[in-house]
């Protein structure tokens, strides 16, 4: 499961940055349990460390991005918003031994007044979220990025762990709306004709939460009419994780962006709060408290 990708030029050793960053989450910060998977903050800048090596495995060893010279050393997937953001983990407490060899599963969390303060989003690499974000001052957003998980935990158990968190994390800091970029596999936006037109016909962000890729990035996702579009066959030509946005009630920006460095087709995914189905409202429940009643 992959959202927001790493362009390679931006690829930094922010190792220092994070021994310098302040852990705020407390020792009982746990934001869902389910049986011996737990979902928190990163506590240390250990476990930061080893969030990174978890995307190394994901992003570098099985999808072959391309990386920078000193990440390909270090093993770890890093770049200069690390620093920044705030890190979700999923944890399997069975494993023995300190929480750095539990985490099986991390999601970047990036808050717009944190953005504001530092180096802006990572999104506006590829899309103009400026304007978006222009046309709701009085909105806070938040960017989800860096999602993966080892392959072994690729469950639905593990999958609602992370979306508890993010659901619990935006609850707490009064989130309005969140955005990162969706992943498709290969760089030949036509060879994902199906699913990119079906998502331009059916979930294109309009109107208050139209954004579009940045001009000279832009690649059409309008590849075929809609009347040619077979809904079914598209849907399952989707990554899980951008159906997944759609099931909450996500849209999508206008226009693709290739990643090179990844090897990927990137989509924005754009998802105001007040677009969640209520379905999946009464699932985590409107507290955040559907996993976190085992939770001390």
């Amino acid at each position: 499961m992959t959202i927001d990708l790493l362009d390679s030029t931006s690829v930094v050793d922010t190792s220092q940055a994070c021994v310098r960053k302040t852990i705020a989450a407390p020792a009982t910060d746990v934001l869902g349990r389910i049986v011996n998977l737990e979902t928190r903050l990163a506590r240390t800048a250990a476990e930061i460390d080893a969030a990174q090596a978890v995307r190394y495995r994901v992003f570098v060893e099985e999808m072959k991005a391309q990386v920078a010279p000193e990440a390909e050393r270090r093993k770890r997937d890093v770049d200069g918003w690390d620093a920044i953001c705030d890190h979700l983990l999923v944890l399997d407490t069975s494993i023995e031994g300190d929480a750095e060899e539990q985490i099986v599963g991390t999601y970047r969390l990036l808050r717009q007044e944190v953005a504001v303060r530092a180096t802006g989003f990572y999104s506006a690499s590829e899309f103009a979220i400026g304007d978006l974000l222009a046309r709701h001052p009085d909105k806070r957003f938040m960017e989800l990025g860096r999602s993966c998980v080892l392959p072994e935990y690729r469950t639905k158990r593990t999958v609602e762990l992370l979306w508890q968190g993010n659901w619990a994390y935006a609850l707490r800091h009064g989130i309005d709306a969140m955005f990162g970029c969706g992943s498709l596999p290969g760089v030949v936006p036509a060879e994902h004709a199906l699913a990119l037109s079906f998502l331009h016909h059916n979930i294109l962000a309009r109107d208050e939460w139209a954004v579009a890729a940045r001009p000279e990035l832009y690649r059409t996702m309008d590849l075929m009419p809609s009347e040619a579009v077979n809904p079914k066959k598209a849907l399952a030509a989707l990554p899980p994780l951008i159906k997944g946005y759609m099931r909450l009630g996500a849209m999508v920006g206008d226009g693709a962006v290739v990643d090179h460095a990844f090897r990927t087709t990137d989509v924005l995914i754009v998802l105001p709060i007040s677009n969640i189905s209520g379905r999946y409202l009464n699932y985590y429940g409107a507290d955040a408290g559907r996993f976190s009643s085992s939770v001390s």
